[in-house]
């Protein structure tokens, strides 16, 4: 499938950069590396995947234990600064979370790639089994990352699934973002949900916003229906698509924390 892949790689890095580069100049997202706080933890983390050394921030309740840990895979037009404000929401509920950049984004060396983004995953979750030994573990996908997160699901040892503001197929995401339907051909056929879980049988929780403007709350439907009767999908009233990390409460994030500490 070459010339999907260099399609892939050439739009992806692409948009994600000039997304990425918006949400600077707006102020919508800015530094935020560094936790200013007592009661939390930060450590950094240079993981090793394949040919790619991937940029990780790793963050912990500091005076209470942690109840769960979750890996955290990012969208696509998000960088490892972006969700250090969810890191702090779900460690101060007792969370801990290890937060990577894929290849090609932010740190992380290497290029774009699906292949690649998967072997992240899952390296990056090796990484947070030694970082975590005892705790139950469990990998969060958000926007393009609910894709790479149902793929590598049967790759890693987690207790857990969580699909965030997911989308059923890469290509039923391209449609919904705008591709008209003649163009599908051109768009990779990845990321299948109802390939991806079609043997999990690990819990699953699939939230999604009221008023997501990118993926409509039936393609969240549609998603919690392919993930069979393990799942259970939460509308969360009136949060949009970008909403989670741009402005992370237990309004967003409570059923996450519920789900993973249950």
């Amino acid at each position: 499938m070459p010339p999907h892949r260099h399609s892939f790689t050439v739009a992806l890095t692409c948009i994600s950069r000039v997304l990425i580069l918006r949400d600077r100049v707006l102020g919508w997202t800015g530094p935020g590396r560094r936790v200013h706080a007592p009661d939390l933890t930060a450590t950094t983390h240079s993981i090793v995947s394949g040919r790619s050394v991937l940029d990780a921030v790793y963050v912990e309740p500091a005076l209470v234990q942690a109840r769960a840990a979750v890996l955290l895979c990012h969208g696509i037009a998000e960088t490892v600064e972006t969700w250090i404000p969810v890191q702090r929401v779900l460690a101060v509920n007792g969370v801990a979370s290890l937060l990577f950049d894929f290849s090609g984004y932010g740190k992380s060396t290497g290029r774009v790639d699906w292949s690649q983004f998967e072997d992240d995953a899952v390296a990056a979750f090796e990484c947070m089994q030694r970082l975590a030994p005892d705790l139950p573990l469990s990998i969060l996908g958000f926007s393009l990352g609910s894709g790479i997160a149902a793929a590598v699901i049967n790759r890693v040892a987690a207790t857990r699934l969580v699909l965030f503001a997911g989308f059923t197929s890469f290509r039923d995401a391209a449609r919904s973002v705008g591709l008209p339907a003649s163009l599908s051909p051109l768009v990779p056929p990845i990321w299948s949900a109802e390939q991806s879980l079609r043997s999990c049988i690990l819990p699953i929780l699939v939230v999604h916003g009221e008023r997501d403007g990118l993926f409509p709350v039936t393609m969240a439907r549609n998603l919690a229906s392919l993930c069979g009767p393990n799942a259970r999908l939460v509308i969360v009233p009136g949060m949009a698509h970008n909403q989670p990390f741009r402005k992370p409460d237990l309004s967003c994030w409570g059923s996450v924390v519920s789900f993973l500490t249950a």
